[in-house]
């Protein structure tokens, strides 16, 4: 059995909300419906309604769902009163279902980690989530986001958080050892062009400029930028970074800054970035 089969994570939520997309694991199968526990909840039981489980009509369900399969379900009807919780399989799309089971696997990879991390230091799991995992969650989106920027900018990371002083070292070195910040590439296609003598010497003045811009503006963002010729008046400026937003960003408002710059030098220059 994998990790993340095993690892139930908890939440500081009782109970999930209407419409919310949960991973649970499938553990009574009946005519009626079946029976499962969610996996973000702390194992909470919900109900999957037998007119929930396909779009089509099915006569017998446990050929969809089977005891101890794992599914991403939507969460249709919540008894606060009762802590009953009831959930659809089939009102979840299956784009939907993919990114919510690559996000539950990075919420078990990092909480398993951290909860090592806690076990060597004397503590509880119920103490990883309250000092670490849920700070991280507050100020990254999840902790996975936030182990991966320790890695990238160290020790501050953390601290930003709220993460106690006593996790740092111990949680960046493993962060460091096991996690793998995942780098993307985005490209522009630039057109420069000059009608003075000097045009060539011109450009490559303006290309240079944009690309130290680029660099000092997105020391810790981007890795690595460079420009290159691909026939002129035709350049390539491929950044890579972590974080496609931020690059994105940053290297277009660069860009479009040096436009008006560069009519000062007497080149034109325009650009489009390219579909990934």
């Amino acid at each position: 059995m994998s990790e993340e089969k095993r690892t139930v994570l908890l939440s500081r939520y009782q109970l999930p909300r209407v419409g919310e997309l949960v991973v649970g694991t499938v553990e009574e199968v009946y005519d009626f419906g079946a029976y499962l526990s969610l996996d973000e909840y702390g194992g909470l039981r919900a109900f999957l309604p037998w007119s929930e489980v396909a779009s089509r009509m099915v006569r017998n369900i446990g050929r969809v769902v089977k005891p101890g399969q794992k599914v991403v379900v939507k969460v249709i009807r919540v008894n606060r009163r009762r802590k009953q919780v009831d959930v659809s399989l089939k009102r979840v799309m299956e784009g939907e279902r993919k990114r919510k089971m690559m996000e539950y696997k990075r919420r078990v990879k990092a909480a398993t980690l951290i909860k090592l991390v806690g076990e060597k230091l004397g503590k509880s799991e119920m103490d990883a989530y309250r000092e670490v995992i849920w700070k991280l969650e507050d100020k990254y989106g999840d902790p996975m986001t936030g182990l991966e920027n320790a890695v990238l900018y160290g020790e501050q990371a953390l601290r930003e958080a709220g993460v106690p002083e006593e996790w740092i070292k111990p949680l960046l070195e493993a962060a460091r050892s096991h996690v793998e910040v995942k780098r993307v590439k985005l490209s522009w296609i630039i057109t420069a062009t000059s009608k003075e003598p000097d045009g060539v010497d011109r450009i490559r003045d303006v290309l240079i400029q944009i690309r130290d811009k680029i660099r000092s503006g997105g020391a810790e963002e981007i890795s690595s930028v460079r420009i290159y010729t691909i026939g002129a008046p035709r350049y390539r400026l491929d950044a890579t970074g972590h974080d496609p937003k931020t690059i994105d960003k940053l290297v277009t408002g660069v860009l479009e800054e040096s436009i008006k710059a560069a009519q000062k030098s007497s080149v034109e220059l325009a650009f489009e970035r390219l579909k990934q």
